[in-house]
C-alpha cells in the first residue's frame, strides 16, 4: 500500500526578499542619445557627399570616372545607414523584424557597399600603378579580378540571407552555420583586399612622383605608406577577430543578425547590444569611410595633375 502523498508546507513569504524589478539594461535616454549621434553622424556624412556630387558638376569634372562611382557608392551606403537608425526613434522592436528583403538591405547590404567601394579603390590605384593604359591585359585581368571578388562577396550575402531561418523558427545550427560561412568570406576578402591595397600604395611610393599625386600631396615617404597599410591591415584583422569571437562565444547557437556582418550577441547583451552594434559600425565602417572620402574629395581641376576623376 502506498503511503499518502501529503502538500508540501507553503513557504513563508515573510522570510523572503522582495522581487527585484526588472529594469533595461541601458536606459532609455541612453538609447536615444545614441541614436540621436549615429543618425546625425550619417545624415551629415550623406550630406557632405551630396555636396560632393554637384562639386563634380560644378567643376566640370567627368561624369562617370572612380571618384563619381565612388561617391555614388557612399551616398548610397550612408543613406541606408541614416534609414536603419531613423527605426530606433520610433519602435526598436520594428527595426529587427522588419521584412526579410528590407531587412537585408538595410543591414546586409552597406556592408557590401563598403567592399564594393574598397575594391574601387583597389581598382584606381592598380590602373595608376599600371600607367593608366585602358587597354592593358594586365588591366583587364584586374577588372575581371575584382569584379570576381565582389561578385562572391555578394552572392555569399545574398545566399546565407536567403536560407536563413531569421524569424521562421528554423534549425539554431543551420543558421549558425550560415553566419560562420559568411563571417569567414566576408573578412577574408576584406583582408585580402586591405594587402592588395597595402601592396599598391608601396609600389606606387616607390614609382615616380607623376603617377601618385595623392601620395605625393600628403608628403608620403615609403615608411608612411608602410604605417597606412599594416594600419588598414590590421584594422579588418580586427574586425574578423571580433565576429568570429563573438560568433563562437554566442550561447545555443542564438544568432540574430544573420543578415548583418557583425555577428552581434543581442541574446546575450540585451539592450545594450544596440550600442555595441553602433560602436561597431562607427570603429569599422564609418570613420574608413569618412577618412576615404576625405582623401578624395573634389577639388578643383587647377590643384591636380592627375585626377582620381578623370581615370
Amino acid at each position: 500500500m502506498e503511503a499518502p502523498v501529503t502538500a508540501a508546507p507553503a513557504p513563508n513569504t515573510s522570510t523572503l526578499p522582495p522581487p527585484v524589478p526588472l529594469r533595461p539594461a541601458v536606459a532609455p535616454s541612453v538609447q536615444l542619445g545614441f541614436t540621436i549621434l549615429y543618425t546625425t553622424l550619417y545624415s551629415v556624412l550623406f550630406l557632405v557627399v551630396y555636396v560632393q556630387l554637384w562639386l563634380l558638376y560644378l567643376y566640370r569634372h567627368k561624369r562617370w570616372s572612380y571618384q563619381s562611382v565612388f561617391l555614388f557608392l557612399c551616398l548610397l551606403w550612408a543613406a541606408l545607414r541614416t534609414t536603419l537608425f531613423s527605426f530606433y526613434f520610433c519602435n526598436a522592436l520594428e527595426a529587427n523584424h522588419l521584412p526579410v528583403a528590407v531587412y537585408w538591405l538595410l543591414y546586409c547590404f552597406p556592408v557590401c557597399l563598403q567592399f564594393f567601394t574598397f575594391s574601387l579603390i583597389n581598382l584606381y590605384f592598380t590602373q595608376v600603378s599600371l600607367g593608366r593604359v585602358e587597354k592593358d591585359p594586365l588591366m583587364w585581368l584586374a577588372r575581371c579580378m575584382y569584379a570576381a571578388l565582389s561578385a562572391v562577396f555578394l552572392c555569399v550575402n545574398v545566399v546565407c540571407a536567403a536560407l536563413g531561418d531569421r524569424g521562421r523558427g528554423g534549425s539554431g545550427d543551420r543558421t549558425w552555420n550560415l553566419v560562420l560561412v559568411r563571417v569567414i568570406v566576408n573578412d577574408s576578402l576584406f583582408i585580402l583586399d586591405a594587402v592588395l591595397l597595402a601592396a599598391l600604395l608601396m609600389f606606387l611610393t616607390r614609382r615616380s612622383h607623376s603617377t601618385s599625386p595623392y601620395l605625393v600631396s600628403k608628403g608620403t615617404t615609403v615608411c608612411r605608406t608602410a604605417a597606412l597599410g599594416a594600419g588598414v591591415i590590421l584594422l579588418f584583422a580586427s574586425r574578423a577577430c571580433y565576429n568570429l569571437t563573438a560568433l563562437f562565444l554566442s550561447q545555443d547557437h542564438q544568432v540574430l543578425m544573420i543578415d548583418c556582418d557583425e555577428a552581434d550577441l543581442r541574446y546575450q547583451l540585451g539592450d545594450s547590444g544596440y550600442l555595441v552594434f553602433g560602436a561597431i559600425l562607427f570603429i569599422w565602417e564609418l570613420l574608413p569611410t569618412s577618412l576615404l572620402i576625405l582623401i578624395f574629395r573634389v577639388r578643383q581641376p587647377t590643384q591636380e595633375v592627375v585626377s582620381f576623376c578623370t581615370v
